[in-house]
């Protein structure tokens, strides 16, 4: 399996953790020729500005929270209140989602031979999140303007579990 990217939102919309392990397929169906690039908090060289293909990492969070919250809506409208969004496949990629009670918002790429990730994402939420950034006292509660998770043992904690687990 293959992890492509990792996502956090808050409950206001910001993302407040992003991470990549290789570039997303393009539409052609082949990895670029770069070298694998590692993006943590939307900075990169001093700035949250840094390109990605055709999109900035600012932009390419925002068009992902912009497909989880309508895929969301839309299985809520057509399937009831008790229905949740766990994941869609396209010919290049899965996306996995898992939501907290407090609207923290999880998301993770793959390629598309990936079963579901909705536990994996949990024991992300339960066992990195809430050990590493929401018992920290020197984090803070809310991430404003985007500020995100600045955390040495959560990204280590992240790395070493994706690379067990996955």
């Amino acid at each position: 399996m293959v992890v492509y990217s990792f996502y956090i939102f808050d409950r206001h919309t910001e993302c407040i953790y992003n991470k990549r392990w290789i570039p997303r397929p393009t539409s052609g169906g082949s990895v670029p020729a770069r070298p694998p690039t590692e993006i943590s908090n939307g900075e990169v060289n001093g700035g949250g500005r840094q390109r990605y293909g055709a999109l900035s990492v600012a932009d390419d969070a925002k068009l992902i929270f912009g497909t989880i919250f309508s895929l969301r809506n839309m299985v809520r409208k057509l399937g009831g209140p008790d229905d949740n969004f766990i994941s869609f496949r396209t010919g290049q990629y899965k996306l996995h989602y898992y939501e907290t009670p407090t609207n923290i918002k999880f998301v993770m790429l793959t390629d598309i031979k990936t079963n579901n990730l909705r536990i994996v994402l949990h024991q992300i939420y339960v066992n990195l999140y809430v050990e590493f950034v929401v018992k920290n006292p020197l984090s803070p509660v809310e991430h404003p303007g985007g500020e995100g998770v600045n955390n040495e043992l959560f990204e280590l904690g992240l790395e070493s579990f994706i690379n067990a687990a996955l």
